[in-house]
């Protein structure tokens, strides 16, 4: 039941997103479709309450519990994150505004960008961890171990982009070289 609930809201922030923006540039309504979005986090809410009353009811913690917590994780780092950018390629495309910017893809510039997108899976992984020792608080001396399981999975998850997100700083990628005739046709530009 609880996956199928993951799957219902993943599918609903998707649906919600494109009705939202839908409803912002097409039908020109913001305000429906600033409630559209703010309801969004209405679905983590309700993952969340069936996810407790599940374990409530005497379930027994399982995998599902802990993806459940992972999922709520994910949402709220990278949840506002996500609409912020498809809402600016969606008014590029429908409402005729400039492209939105691009991330940095060279240098220092690129570092720090994915130093930032770490931090969001940081942030991740810290919720997910919060929500998994609320639900072993939750159980008491129930076996807990898939979700304890579940927590080193969000922290191993942290550390590996953590890792990689790293290597743009020691090893940062070089722009493209511009040669003597590439930037006399710059500067005529």
């Amino acid at each position: 039941m609880i996956v199928a609930l993951i799957i219902a809201c993943e599918v609903g922030f998707w649906v919600m997103l494109a009705a939202g923006l839908a409803v912002r540039y097409l039908l020109k309504r913001r305000r429906t479709s600033v409630a559209l979005l703010l309801c969004e986090p209405l679905l983590e809410v309700v993952l969340f309450v069936v996810t407790a009353i599940d374990l409530k009811n005497g379930a027994e913690p399982s995998w599902e519990h802990g993806l459940a917590a992972l999922y709520i994780g994910f949402t709220v780092a990278y949840g506002h994150y996500t609409i912020r950018r498809l809402d600016g390629y969606a008014a590029h495309r429908l409402a005729g505004a400039p492209p939105p910017p691009k991330p940095p893809r060279y240098g220092m510039a690129r570092a720090g960008h994915e130093g930032k997108i770490w931090l969001r899976t940081v942030l991740a992984a810290a919720v997910a961890c919060a929500l998994l020792q609320a639900a072993i608080w939750y159980v008491g001396d129930g076996n807990t171990e898939s979700l304890r399981a579940f927590q080193w999975v969000a922290l191993r998850a942290a550390v590996i982009h953590g890792l990689i997100a790293l290597t743009y700083l020691i090893w940062p990628k070089k722009g493209p070289t511009v040669g003597p005739e590439r930037s006399r046709t710059l500067t005529k530009l």
